[in-house]
């Protein structure tokens, strides 16, 4: 019943990193080794909707942000544009509806943190042309834009300019996303925000209290906007000790806020950080902290059935798992995205 389940439902995961392993690759390379090592995956995990996210590492801010912001860009372009059999970069409903009616993935992209916008926010258009429609401003420190939530004993709000960003993403069509930023920030544009706001790889911070995770209170604001939080993942954002990080622990996250804020406002975040690393990451250097990160069984895509299988187990009547597995983020995506004000 629940593969049955899964493959008949919508399936949106709204934080997957794998721009990072891609574009780690030589551009000619890059949608044929999309098509070899990710395309299958997500088949298997039976993704519908992928968000990329185009986040910038360490080594390339401040002075190489913007170049390798764009570099990403052109490779979510390039691999959709050589897998155009397979996957669609999508600037709208219209078109993941498109997509989704001919068998394809509909891929959306999403700037994590925008390092190589700075506090230049008239670049925004520009990167509306380049197809984003999504976009955070901070990540764990600090931005001109916002504090992330690693800056949090600052309780800092928005800059001018990460004001100014949150009413010009409004205006353009942009998703504002939360997750990473601050709690004082998340605050912030709880007050300021006209439009829905969404959460792309967040869990409860009632079963957790890591400052990445959101409360009930930050929960239910983000509800009020008409947005949706999509549950990250991450074994580290779901228990303390790493026995304890399993399926059915995020299904704890999952099934709380949906009591929260209510079914209809809950997705999934994966974040498959292990993944990404696996394909990045010589064997010599491998990071094995990564092993107690991830819950077993999803560290890539092809575990996604095993969330639907836990939502099952828990009673979740069917019409509720479709909705979490990807019809609230398919809705708000058809309502909100690139819509302008």
């Amino acid at each position: 019943m629940s593969s049955a389940l899964h493959h008949r439902a919508v399936v949106a995961d709204a934080h997957n990193d794998l721009l990072i392993a891609v574009t780690a690759r030589p551009p000619h390379r890059w949608a044929g080794y999309f098509r070899e090592r990710w395309l299958p995956q997500l088949r298997d995990g039976g993704v519908d909707l992928q968000v990329l996210p185009v986040f910038i590492d360490d080594q390339f801010r401040p002075e190489g942000a913007l170049r390798e912001t764009l570099r990403m860009i052109e490779c979510a372009h390039t691999l959709a544009e050589r897998n155009a059999d397979e996957v669609r970069l999508c600037l709208d409903g219209t078109d993941i509806d498109a997509a989704l009616a001919d068998g394809r993935i509909a891929l959306v992209l999403a700037l994590e943190s925008a390092p190589g916008l700075d506090a230049n926010v008239e670049l925004l258009p520009t990167l509306h042309r380049l197809g984003v429609r999504i976009a955070s401003l901070a990540h764990w420190g600090r931005t001109a834009l916002a504090d992330g939530s690693g800056e949090d004993a600052t309780g800092s709000r928005l800059t001018e300019a990460g004001v100014q960003a949150l009413k010009e993403m409004e205006r353009l069509g942009i998703l504002f996303d939360v997750s990473h930023l601050g709690a004082s920030g998340v605050a912030h544009v709880l007050e300021l925000a006209t439009r829905p706001v969404l959460a792309t790889h967040s869990s409860a911070r009632a079963l957790l209290d890591h400052h990445r995770n959101l409360t009930d209170e930050q929960l239910r604001g983000i509800a009020a906007t008409g947005g949706t939080v999509c549950v990250n993942f991450l074994g580290e954002f779901l228990a303390t000790d790493p026995a304890d990080r399993t399926v059915d622990r995020l299904a704890d996250h999952i099934v709380h806020i949906a009591e929260v804020i209510g079914v209809g406002h809950v997705g999934l975040g994966p974040d498959f950080i292990k993944e990404v690393s696996a394909d990045t990451t010589p064997p010599c250097c491998e990071d094995v902290e990564y092993a107690q990160l991830v819950v077993p069984g999803l560290e890539g895509p092809r575990g996604l059935p095993l969330v639907t299988e836990a939502l099952l187990r828990r009673g979740l009547p069917e019409g509720d798992i479709e909705k979490i597995l990807g019809g609230n983020v398919l809705e708000l995506f058809r309502k909100e995205l690139g819509r302008p004000s």
